[in-house]
């Protein structure tokens, strides 16, 4: 069956599936740039972000995309202070057995 759109109507669609598989990819990377570091933003990330806002009593409707800048520093900076804290439970555990 020939296509209505012919060779145009097939690259709009191949371009529309290209642009989505990259920002799909590319969305949910986030630069930190006082840690120096690359964070993926994906469901482990967002448990810890939901535990940061009720932690700080923030909107917890808010995402993370729209938060100040201050505010964003603020979350990777507890963010990297939770991962040292788990390493050092981490450590704790190997000590005892």
């Amino acid at each position: 069956m020939a296509s209505r759109f012919g060779w145009a109507g097939r690259f709009a669609a191949s371009a529309v599936v290209a642009l989505a598989l990259f920002t799909v990819g590319c969305a949910h990377r986030y630069y930190d740039a006082d840690h120096g570091d690359y964070h993926r933003w994906d469901a482990n990330e967002r448990v810890y972000y939901n535990q940061w806002v009720v932690e700080v009593h923030g909107d917890p409707h808010r995402d993370y995309r729209h938060l100040s800048k201050e505010d964003q520093k603020r979350y990777w900076d507890w963010r990297h202070n939770r991962d040292r804290d788990h390493d050092r439970d981490h450590d704790r555990d190997r000590d005892r057995h």
